[in-house]
């Protein structure tokens, strides 16, 4: 029996991600029917004021954050939780506003003493100037997620001027070198990490990476769980997602992404495993990773969703 009965699913938001949480609530929330809750739907848009309504007048024991994207996973909704007093799924305001910032996760990353590529912040404008780094570098916000506004720039590619045109994700952004190889996620639940998926994008539906239309359109990615890589690769990436877990201060469920340079190494030695960031919120639509891994290990969706709603809190 649940200890908590009813809950308020809060998905859609007014982020670039909103279609994705559209997706990510209405599974989240028929989920959490069928594990016996009492469910109620809330679709996030401009007006605060009407949330806070809603929230107080549907008096949720929880609130299931399905939110993606700026205001729903970095730390503003999280503070207009705490406020009012209402436990809520993923991490709390911290965690959430740091893993947000990919330079803020950068610095929390290697004070833990975890590996991350090569590069940092610039005024985007610079890029109209000269290349900051060698190429192949790549290019993205500094707080957004689902790969939205990431550009690889490579030699010959003459896109920089554009990227700087078409940019419109505040003055800064993040520039790395670019790590050849593989994507490689791990899903953390708690202090647990579930499995290593092996990412490769359908190149007739992505740019050459895992960007968006490889993320949430069907077909637009192959995931091979576990990842078939070398048994010390494996262990490390598992090690890894649980640190740098801890390093941001999450809770519930994360998923960390990481590049996996096994390029020039024979499948007999491990390659150069390199942390790309944490999702503090990651998605949970029928193509998701998360989800893919937990019933891996044996978890069911709606044993998820349950889970994490159990593992709700406030923290205020």
């Amino acid at each position: 029996m649940a200890r908590h009965r009813r809950v308020s699913v809060l998905f859609g938001g007014i982020s670039s991600e909103r279609e994705v949480s559209l997706s990510t609530g209405r599974g989240v929330a028929q989920a959490l029917r069928e594990a016996g809750y009492a469910v109620s739907e809330l679709d996030a848009g401009e007006d605060l004021r009407a949330i806070v309504s809603q929230l107080t007048d549907d008096r949720p024991d929880v609130v299931f954050n399905a939110l993606h994207g700026r205001f729903g996973e970095d730390g503003c909704i999280q503070g207009v939780l705490d406020w009012m007093g209402i436990p809520y799924t993923h991490s709390g305001v911290r965690a959430s506003a740091v893993a947000m910032d990919k330079e803020a996760a950068r610095a929390a990353f290697a004070a833990a003493g975890l590996p991350i590529a090569r590069g940092g912040a610039i005024a985007v404008e610079q890029l109209a100037d000269g290349d900051p780094l060698p190429v192949p570098y790549v290019v993205k916000p500094l707080n957004e997620g689902s790969s939205v506004g990431v550009d690889i720039v490579r030699a010959g590619s003459n896109i920089r001027d554009r990227i700087v045109r078409d940019w419109r994700f505040g003055p800064l952004a993040l520039v790395e070198e670019f790590i050849p190889g593989r994507e490689l996620t791990v899903g953390v639940m708690g202090d647990r990490a579930l499995t290593v998926t092996d990412i490769t994008p359908n190149p007739a539906l992505s740019h050459g990476f895992y960007d968006y239309e490889a993320k949430y359109a069907a077909g637009g990615s192959q995931h091979v769980l576990p990842a078939l890589v070398h048994a010390d690769t494996f262990a490390l990436a598992m090690e890894m997602a649980v640190a740098a877990h801890r390093a941001l201060g999450c809770r519930g469920a994360t998923r960390t992404d990481f590049r996996y340079d096994d390029t020039t190494h024979g499948a007999d030695r491990p390659g150069r495993l390199v942390l790309l960031e944490v999702n503090t919120q990651p998605g949970m639509t029928p193509t998701s990773l998360l989800p893919e891994q937990a019933a891996h290990v044996g978890i069911a969706f709606p044993e998820l969703c349950a889970w994490m709603v159990e593992n709700a809190a406030c923290r205020a």
